[in-house]
């Protein structure tokens, strides 16, 4: 099967082409040819959060010559090159591309838009990924497993649920904010806390009872000092600050294994574009 059949194929699987309600706009669209040629056959397909020079070193090692990567593959909003033309960095990962004619194709919009389930309806591919890969199914209430944002826990601390997410995912390790010992009952998964949705996420946090945010990206100086505040202040809190593509990286994982729905008996590996974070802890005296 041709490489641009598969992203036809693949696009016409997911939920109406519609993205937060709105229609996906071919041009606008994130979800583009980030590098090499679809006009050929394809030997195998990686799925991954980042196309990382390791995430396509393996791809290359197990055969594939297309990566579906979920971001940018070169390190800005829109995936812009001209700016790095003279980028030592920018060189080198190119030369790599073109020594193993690999072709990645982001998808970013149509997974999160909607992949199909079993029933016939719809789920935002990245987030129900993530559920399946924790097995948190039982934590989410009523049709929120489509789009699960907001998860209810039997009294649980917060840090054992961090730990459960580190070895469940693969991760070095995270950071908590707050009290690791708050019991959670009701926790949360934002998106982005980088200004915008910040003050509704607090505001949230006191009509809703959240004793806990699971987040991506996390601004020092809002949401988070509101939960270290409420934790001193007798009111337990703790915020979980798992990173922007540990946290969407399940979903990707979870795409390796309904996509041979789509693209038959062609090879599909997941391969873990990997923690960015290393912890380092009392280290310097």
């Amino acid at each position: 099967m041709r490489i641009d059949d598969i992203i036809r194929k693949l696009k016409f699987e997911y939920h109406n082409n519609s993205f937060h309600g709105n229609q996906i706009d071919e041009n606008t669209t994130r979800d583009k040819i980030l590098y090499g040629s679809v006009d050929k056959e394809c030997t195998g397909i990686v799925t991954t959060c980042f196309a990382s020079a390791r995430v396509i070193q393996e791809a290359k090692r197990l055969g594939c010559n297309l990566i579906i990567s979920h971001e940018a593959l070169f390190w800005n909003h829109g995936d812009h090159t001209e700016w790095l033309k003279d980028n030592k960095v920018f060189q080198a990962k190119k030369k790599l591309l073109d020594e193993t004619g690999i072709t990645v194709w982001r998808d970013h919009d149509y997974i999160h838009a909607g992949i199909p389930l079993d029933d016939g309806s719809y789920a935002d591919g990245i987030f129900y990924g993530l559920i399946q890969e924790l097995d948190w199914q039982a934590y989410v209430t009523g049709d929120d497993i489509r789009n699960p944002r907001t998860l209810v826990f039997p009294g649980i601390a917060a840090k054992n649920i961090a730990s459960e997410m580190i070895e469940k995912m693969n991760l070095n390790g995270t950071r908590i904010i707050g009290d690791p010992d708050a019991i959670v009952h009701k926790a949360r998964i934002p998106m982005h806390l980088i200004g915008e949705l910040d003050n509704n996420e607090t505001a949230a946090a006191e009509a809703d009872d959240i004793d806990c945010l699971i987040t991506m990206e996390m601004t020092d100086f809002t949401t988070q000092e509101y939960f270290r505040d409420s934790a001193y202040l007798g009111m337990p809190r703790a915020i979980i600050t798992i990173g922007h593509f540990n946290l969407e990286e399940p979903g990707m994982k979870y795409m390796a294994k309904w996509l041979p729905n789509v693209t038959g008996d062609l090879p599909v590996y997941f391969v873990q574009s990997g923690d960015a974070f290393h912890f380092l802890t009392n280290c310097i005296n």
